[in-house]
C-alpha cells in the first residue's frame, strides 16, 4: 500500500512538473500574441497588459501597408516546402546506402560527412556566395533551394535511425523477389523509417522558414525576398518602430510552422502508436 501511495505522489510531481514546463514554454508565445494586439506604448505600460487589446486590425493593416507580406511568405513557402522535399530525398537516399549497403570508401566518406557537419555554416558563407555569383543564381530562389538540397544532418540522423528500423531480412526478403535498389529504398526503407523523416522534415522546413542571413545576402532583387527578410524592414520603417506591427507580422509568421508541426507530430505519434500495437 505504501509503494503505492509513493509511487501516486511521484505520479503527481511528475505531471505538476510537467505542466509548469508546459505553462513556461507556451508563455512566450502567449505574450506575443498579447502584444500583437496593443500598440507599441500600451506595450511599455506598466504594469504590462496581459489580456488581448483590440489593436490587431489596425496592426494587421499596418503590416500590410509596410511589406508584401502575402508575396514574401510565398516565397518561403516555396524555399522551404522544396527545400524539405530535396532533403527527404537526397538525405535519405544517401543515408540508406550508408546504413545498409557496404562499398570501398565507405568508412572514409562517412567521416568526411562528419567533419563536415561540425563545420559551422557561417564559414560557408563567403565561398557560396562566390560560386553563385560565377554561376549567375544571385537574387534568384535558387540560390537558397540548391546550396540547401542536401545536408550532413540529415545523413546522419536517418543514417542512425535506419540502422535500427530497417532490418536486413527486409531488404534480403525484397531482394528474392527481384527488387532493384530504387525499389528497395521506395517500398521497403521509405514506409518503415516514416517518423524518421517526419521528424526531419519539421527540422528542415523550420530551419529554412527561420533562415535569415543567408537570404538576406543571395537576395539582391527585393521581390524575391523571403518573410524573415521582410520583416526585418519594419524595424525603424517610419523612423520609430511599431512593436504591435512587428509582433503581428511575427506572430502571422508562426502560423504555417504551426501548421507543419503539427501535422509532422502527428505522423510521428501514429507510426510509433502503430509499431506498439505490432509489438
Amino acid at each position: 500500500m505504501a509503494s503505492i501511495k509513493g509511487s501516486r505522489r511521484r505520479g503527481i510531481v511528475l505531471h505538476a512538473v510537467l505542466i509548469v514546463g508546459l505553462l513556461l514554454s507556451a508563455f512566450p508565445f502567449y505574450w506575443a500574441v498579447i502584444m500583437s494586439t496593443h500598440t507599441s506604448s500600451e506595450i511599455f505600460s506598466y504594469p504590462p497588459k496581459l489580456l488581448p487589446g483590440s489593436h490587431f486590425p489596425e496592426n494587421v493593416r499596418s503590416l500590410f501597408d509596410a511589406i508584401d507580406f502575402f508575396g514574401s511568405m510565398g516565397n518561403s513557402l516555396l524555399v522551404a516546402t522544396t527545400v524539405t522535399f530535396l532533403v527527404l530525398f537526397f538525405d535519405s537516399l544517401a543515408a540508406f546506402v550508408f546504413a545498409k549497403f557496404r562499398f570501398p570508401g565507405r568508412k572514409l566518406l562517412f567521416a568526411l560527412l562528419m567533419l563536415i557537419f561540425m563545420v559551422p555554416a557561417q564559414l560557408a558563407a563567403i565561398p557560396q556566395f562566390v560560386i553563385m555569383a560565377k554561376i549567375g543564381w544571385i537574387g534568384s530562389m535558387t540560390a537558397l533551394i540548391v546550396p540547401a538540397a542536401a545536408n550532413a544532418f540529415g545523413i546522419f540522423w536517418m543514417r542512425q535511425y535506419m540502422k535500427s528500423a530497417i532490418h536486413d531480412e527486409l531488404l534480403d526478403a525484397a531482394k528474392l523477389d527481384g527488387a532493384n535498389f530504387m525499389r528497395q529504398y521506395w517500398h521497403v526503407a521509405l514506409p518503415v523509417v516514416r517518423p524518421g523523416l517526419a521528424f526531419l522534415g519539421i527540422f528542415t522546413f523550420m530551419g529554412q522558414w527561420n533562415d535569415y542571413a543567408w537570404p538576406l545576402i543571395a537576395l539582391t532583387n527585393p521581390d524575391n525576398v523571403t518573410l524573415q527578410v521582410a520583416l526585418s524592414q519594419l524595424n525603424g520603417t517610419h523612423g520609430t518602430t511599431d512593436y504591435g506591427m512587428v509582433m503581428t507580422g511575427a506572430v502571422l509568421a508562426l502560423v504555417p510552422l504551426l501548421i507543419v508541426f503539427a501535422i509532422g507530430a502527428r505522423q510521428i505519434i501514429g507510426d510509433l502508436a502503430k509499431g506498439a500495437v505490432r509489438e
